[in-house]
């Protein structure tokens, strides 16, 4: 049932006679082609001889609901994309929608101005890229997009990528979870990249490298004055993402005050600036990140429920490099080619065989991001085109395997190849724990280039965290001097 006049139809469906002149006179200034329904089985009738390119629907009607008909045009795999208009403060209602489907959610009263925005999102919509690059990925080839990144043949991350696919066509809220290093931005911005909103602003956001007192200037912006330094209006993350997507990684490191007032912008879709009076309507979509468990966060009360609830509507779990070694080969090919293109070396380097028996009997602690370390390192160190096991500078593997159960367990494991017998208990306790817990440190700010933030990530601490550790025991790189430490991860 093809119709070429569809692509500006929209069918508007509602029980409340002066909501649908009010839908309808709006749709009808900006430029689109308008019809009205008073029930769901006027509504389907009307879909059954017409196609529209969007269906906007209240949730509760006489004869069903918003959800029944957006059911009912999943069920004959239509194409048209749905908003469903909830009664204000139903949190459970929109998430509900989010979840089975719906492109976004209106909350009543309906505010014009995001209607209008949310409308033109919708209408606005070009067709998906799709993953026909996934043989490619698969392959391990490499190009500038984010999703030509997520290079595997594993199911883990075929899965992955098509949920990408999937979630990229509505407006819901994801969640990225997965351990530092794998790949979490990347992944966001392979939402970004085959969504609608393509050509328009992603803006990645650190959650955990921000300090407390600056958070809210620097997510909402400020105006002129609004405090000591304000010497001119400045706009904050939202408002540089809008019409696109902003990507908040780490986010389970913020602390419970921001959180709320992120669950009021996420509500609103508005945002006030430090020092304004009135808000500014936002069109953004959420996607979001962490490498915690964010549920038993909520259950140990440092992380909000309600803003869990909003966050977590579609989920993508990325997978930690030792549970898809299967990917490794294609993994390493797609990064020495970057690696050797960047740094101008021709012809790509290539991992001679110990080489590669090595990094598969390693289990990368830092993930993804720790083997572009090594082969950074890697194809800096090697003599020629083939890199050998001495030049990815790994430790031997007997001892490898003792330190990552060390730091498994945190830091009361004795960073010793002896036997439990062999060791002789500590005089002093407390200094015998701290010179532990500063070797586990070191190395992880040598694995990962001295970014405090990684290195904390990779084992459980927030940036405040690690900061605080490094400061207390003495930590400073080489020893002598912090010049080198970054805060800031490259990748997520």
């Amino acid at each position: 049932m093809t119709d070429p006049q569809s692509s500006a139809r929209v069918l508007v469906v509602d029980d409340e006679p002066d909501l649908l002149t009010l839908y309808e006179l709006a749709l009808l200034r900006e430029g689109h082609e308008v019809e009205t329904a008073d029930c769901v089985s006027t509504a389907w009738q009307m879909l059954q001889d017409k196609t529209y390119r969007l269906v906007i629907t209240d949730m509760r009607m006489p004869d069903g609901t918003g959800m029944d008909l957006m059911h009912r045009l999943q069920q004959a795999n239509r194409a048209e994309k749905v908003i469903v208009v909830t009664a204000y403060g139903s949190a459970e209602n929109a998430v509900e929608a989010l979840k089975a489907g719906a492109f976004d959610y209106l909350t009543k009263p309906v505010d014009l101005r995001q209607f209008r925005a949310v409308v033109a999102s919708a209408m606005g919509r070009q067709a998906a890229p799709g993953l026909a690059t996934a043989a490619a990925m698969a392959g391990g080839q490499d190009s500038a997009g984010p999703l030509h990144r997520l290079v595997g043949r594993s199911a883990a991350m075929a899965q992955v990528r098509e949920l990408i696919e999937k979630v990229a066509r509505s407006m819901a809220p994801v969640l990225v979870h997965g351990e530092s290093g794998t790949g979490k931005e990347l992944v966001a911005r392979g939402i970004h990249d085959v969504s609608a909103r393509a050509g328009q602003p992603f803006v990645a956001v650190n959650c955990g490298a921000i300090p407390e007192n600056l958070l809210e200037a620097e997510f909402f912006g400020y105006r002129k004055g609004a405090f000591t330094g304000a010497a001119e209006d400045r706009e904050g993350f939202f408002q540089a993402a809008n019409g696109g997507t902003l990507f908040l990684d780490e986010i389970g490191d913020l602390p419970l005050a921001m959180q709320s007032k992120l669950l009021r912008v996420i509500q609103e879709r508005a945002v006030r600036p430090v020092g304004a009076v009135a808000e500014v309507p936002l069109n953004v979509r959420i996607v979001s990140a962490s490498h915690k468990d964010l549920s038993a966060e909520v259950e140990a009360g440092r992380f909000r429920q309600d803003l869990f609830y909003r966050l977590n509507v579609i989920r993508i779990t990325v997978p930690p490099l030792r549970e898809r070694m299967q990917d490794l080969d294609p993994i390493c090919n797609a990064l020495l080619t970057r690696i050797a293109r960047e740094a101008g070396v021709s012809p790509t380097p290539a991992l001679a065989m110990d080489a590669r028996d090595r990094l598969t009997r390693y289990g990368f602690p830092g993930n993804v991001r720790e083997l572009e370390n090594l082969l950074h390192r890697a194809v800096a160190m090697s003599a020629g085109d083939l890199i050998v096991e001495h030049d990815l500078g790994l430790p031997d593997a007997a001892l490898t395997a003792a330190t990552q159960e060390s730091e498994r367990g945190g830091f009361d494991v004795l960073p010793t190849l002896a036997s439990a017998g062999d060791v002789p208990l500590p005089t002093d306790l407390a200094a015998h724990l701290d010179d532990v817990e500063r070797d586990i440190l070191v190395r992880a700010l040598e694995v990962h280039g001295y970014n405090r933030t990684a290195a904390g990530a990779s084992m459980g601490l927030s940036l405040r965290q690690i900061r605080y550790r490094m400061a207390r025991l003495g930590i400073t790189e080489g020893g002598s001097s912090a010049s080198g430490l970054v805060d800031d991860a490259s990748a997520s």
